[in-house]
């Protein structure tokens, strides 16, 4: 009998075993400690949302959707991005519905990227992204966020020597998991001045396209000039409307490369959840002032947790939006990340994830933790007060 753990694995699967999310969730489970590591909130979207979903289960609709997605919810997606970003995609071939966001990503990568095309990723990166590089046989190529301030910036010296003649494809997250970094202007022309002048597709990977603080505005890349008719954008239901478990998502982009990613998605998937596509349609419709209200939370609930860390000692990074901030634990003594996140369960009752293992050159992210703070205020207000037991553990 083989006696590695990942012995019957695929070679190119080993290294993603179980996700750090898993682990941490593991440990808030066996403590009792107060998970601020998994980015899921803890309070549901919308009612009438709900109430539509509800109906849709009680009407009978529970069979197979289309393979596409609902009509209903593909024309509410065109008709959000019209309205929001001047963006026009014919529902019919331009818009396809999937099972949640990471499906999107995989999908795409493996309806577009041949084995040993390179795809270039910006680290620290979603965990999801090198594992679906892997899926498709990619090579994966990394360029990083530096600091910029109190926050990061992309390093696009780095981005620039990245990009060879076997490059495929950039993926690109703006807002960005996990430090929250809402790319600027200025970064997001020089990728698509980039991507046009060496012919790139690019994923956007937009789920947390409503969710920017501060007056920010979210630009989606397929929105400047040449990049629509190279630009697969994704985004869901699942952080706009607070509802991680539908998985509800969707990928936007000319018919071409929408069909690559659906000839790939139908034999993951098949089709997404039926009852939910209503009424994610209905609240693309109708639920914007629940959005704002979300938003406007979000960003006081950011300015909370922040401010927690910022008393318990850690050194602060800003966030721009998303439901992230991260931290510094070189105050603490420490730069090791990982050992810090798996000790703070039991040391405070508090979970995190360290920046780390979504990066493939570690060290520049080592002493970086990262803390979700889409959760309701009195949860935080107690992680804040167990996390200023850290200045005497």
């Amino acid at each position: 009998m083989p006696s590695a753990r990942h012995s019957r694995t695929v070679t190119r699967l080993q290294p993603f075993g179980s996700t750090i999310f898993a682990e941490m969730t593991a440990l808030a489970t066996s403590t009792g400690a107060i998970n601020l590591g998994q980015g899921f909130p803890d309070t549901d979207g919308p009612r009438a949302m709900l109430d539509v979903a509800r109906a849709a289960i009680a009407d009978g609709l529970n069979q197979y959707p289309p393979g596409p997605g609902m009509p209903v919810l593909r024309e509410a997606i065109a008709a959000d991005r019209a309205a929001r970003y001047g963006l026009a995609h014919d529902p019919d071939t331009e818009v396809l519905v999937t099972v949640g966001a990471t499906e999107a990503i995989s999908a795409t990568l493996l309806g577009l990227v041949e084995p040993g095309q390179e795809v270039v990723l910006i680290e620290p990166y979603y965990d999801s992204y090198a594992a679906a590089v892997a899926l498709a046989g990619g090579v994966r190529r990394t360029v990083p966020l530096v600091a910029d301030g109190d926050g990061f910036a992309l390093d696009l010296d780095a981005l620039r020597a990245a990009v060879g003649p076997d490059t495929r494809m950039l993926v690109v997250n703006t807002p960005h998991n996990p430090t929250g970094t809402v790319l600027t202007d200025d970064e997001l022309a020089a990728v698509a001045d980039l991507a046009i002048a060496h012919d790139l597709l690019v994923l956007s990977d937009e789920v947390y396209e409503h969710l920017v603080f501060d007056g920010r505005r979210h630009t989606p890349l397929a929105s400047l000039p040449g990049m629509a008719e190279r630009t697969i954008t994704v985004s869901s239901a699942a952080k706009t409307f607070a509802v991680t478990g539908w998985k509800t998502g969707w990928v936007c982009g000319p018919a071409e490369l929408v069909d690559a990613v659906r000839t790939a998605k139908q034999f993951m998937s098949f089709v997404a959840g039926g009852p939910f596509q209503p009424a994610v349609a209905y609240a693309l419709r109708h639920e914007q002032d629940w959005v704002v209200a979300l938003r406007e939370s979000l960003q006081r609930k950011r300015d909370v947790l922040s401010a927690a860390l910022t008393e318990a000692g850690f050194g602060v990074r800003s966030s721009g939006g998303t439901y992230f901030v991260c931290a510094d634990i070189t105050p603490f003594g420490t730069t090791d990340g990982l050992t810090f996140c798996r000790s703070l369960p039991e040391r405070v009752g508090v979970a995190a994830v360290p920046v780390s293992v979504f990066a493939d050159h570690k060290e520049p992210w080592n002493h970086m933790v990262r803390f979700a703070f889409c959760k309701r205020d009195e949860v935080l207000a107690e992680a804040a007060e167990r996390l200023h037991g850290l200045s005497g553990s």
